[in-house]
């Protein structure tokens, strides 16, 4: 058991992540954190995605002329990509995320999420 976790320590940090991640997301009652779970969260996907696509003796997808198609072992570029445009997807979420807590803030002053039920009740 211990080999497993030392030999593939990714997957741990992966499932740590995913955990605290959705842990701020749920048990937070302030906006911010909930926020910073979610981004978490979209972290370790990534970390995921990244760590699916390692190929041990891998090189990079170029392929000489002299080489043997049948006998090289290249790594697939194509999660790279998908994370590197996931990133920039949630730089985006994460910033229109924050620009309506900021929204939120001025509106009742408060970033607690019973408080804003409970303001929101008596209107």
């Amino acid at each position: 058991m211990i080999e497993l976790l030392t030999s593939h320590y990714t997957y741990v940090l992966v499932f740590v992540l995913l955990g605290l991640g959705i842990y701020m997301t749920i048990a937070s009652e302030n906006l911010v954190k909930k926020l910073i779970g979610v981004s978490l969260f979209q972290t370790a996907i990534f970390l995921f995605f990244i760590s699916m696509a390692y190929i041990e003796g891998g090189s990079a997808p170029i392929v000489p002329a002299e080489a043997d198609p049948g006998r090289l072992m290249v790594a697939s570029p194509l999660p790279q990509v998908i994370v590197l445009t996931a990133i920039v997807v949630g730089i985006a979420l994460t910033a229109v995320g924050l620009a309506l807590v900021i929204r939120i803030y001025a509106e009742y002053g408060t970033l607690r999420e019973d408080t804003l039920r409970e303001v929101r009740a008596d209107e």
